[in-house]
């Protein structure tokens, strides 16, 4: 499937349970960072699918299959139009029923989710799954400082080279502990290796540029806006995410707060992956009906 935003096209999957009467409940996904269609969400998709309901994911633009030019660049405002445009486009379909839609974002998606969803309360619900609310900077980051200030570098380099039209400097997102990367976690990075292997259009790259959109967001302050049922799930070993600003978003009205063992990547597989995606379906049923 695909839709268009501003002129440029989003790549996306729609999956349509087997069975069932049309029109069918749907739940679009919101990627984090730099994730593509094919990193991690098929598994969920699949899964959603099997419980009866209909599941878009898509590419944001500069990522994937989609349009958009520099490629591997994360702006924030345009990524929010692509997830308002996927809804429209879900609400849009014949075998969808417009009225009864989930907003399920991962990671940097699932800020997105809280956002979109603040003004946009004919959605039935939200889940927010390992959210990036803002850069918290109470929260200790266990990248080493000479990370940090090379990616600041590297950062500000970028921005200004982007004003001449240079091509982005690219930085590496994952890595091993001491090297170079955005995050330099060894768990994160062999659970990364491992939906690597199934996401040909993936890239373990972004613009440096990207880090100051990155660093205006502030999800967090959306998040009291949202009038519908919200599903927070966090792993308490993510070091990828302010675990502060999520409790203090958590105690709003309307919102399941779950915990999981593991990290950041601990989502995507094993057991952690079965007992969050039961809970999710789980919690979409009770707002579906």
């Amino acid at each position: 499937m695909e839709f268009v935003v501003e002129g440029e096209r989003c790549a996306g999957c729609l999956y349509l349970p087997s069975q069932g009467k049309r029109p069918v409940s749907c739940v679009v996904m919101a990627h984090g960072t730099t994730g593509t269609k094919d990193f991690g969400l098929p598994a969920y998709a699949k899964r959603f699918s099997a419980a009866g309901h209909a599941v878009l994911v898509f590419d944001y633009r500069h990522f994937g299959s989609s349009q958009g030019e520099p490629r591997q660049l994360i702006d924030v405002g345009r990524q929010l139009e692509d997830v308002r445009a996927a809804v429209a486009f879900a609400r849009s379909r014949p075998e969808i029923d417009a009225d009864r839609i989930v907003l399920w974002g991962t990671s940097l998606g699932a800020g997105h989710a809280i956002s979109v969803s603040a003004s946009d309360p004919a959605l039935a619900a939200v889940i927010a799954q390992l959210p990036f609310l803002g850069v918290d900077t109470r929260h200790k980051s266990p990248r080493p400082l000479w990370v940090t200030l090379k990616l600041f570098g590297l950062a500000i380099g970028d921005v200004v080279g982007g004003l001449v039209r240079r091509a982005p400097v690219m930085v590496p997102m994952l890595g091993l502990p001491g090297q170079f990367a955005v995050f330099t976690g060894a768990e994160d990075y062999e659970s990364m290796r491992e939906l690597e292997a199934r996401a040909p259009t993936w890239r373990n790259q972004m613009a440096a540029r990207s880090l100051f959109s990155l660093l205006r967001y502030r999800p967090a302050k959306l998040a009291r806006q949202v009038r519908i049922p919200l599903l927070i799930a966090v792993a308490d070993g993510d070091t990828a995410t302010s675990m502060r600003l999520i409790e203090e978003v958590a105690h709003r009205d309307r919102t399941e707060f779950l915990h999981y063992p593991g990290g950041h990547f601990s989502a995507y597989t094993g057991p952690v992956f079965e007992q969050m995606v039961a809970d999710e379906i789980a919690f979409a049923a009770r707002h579906l009906t």
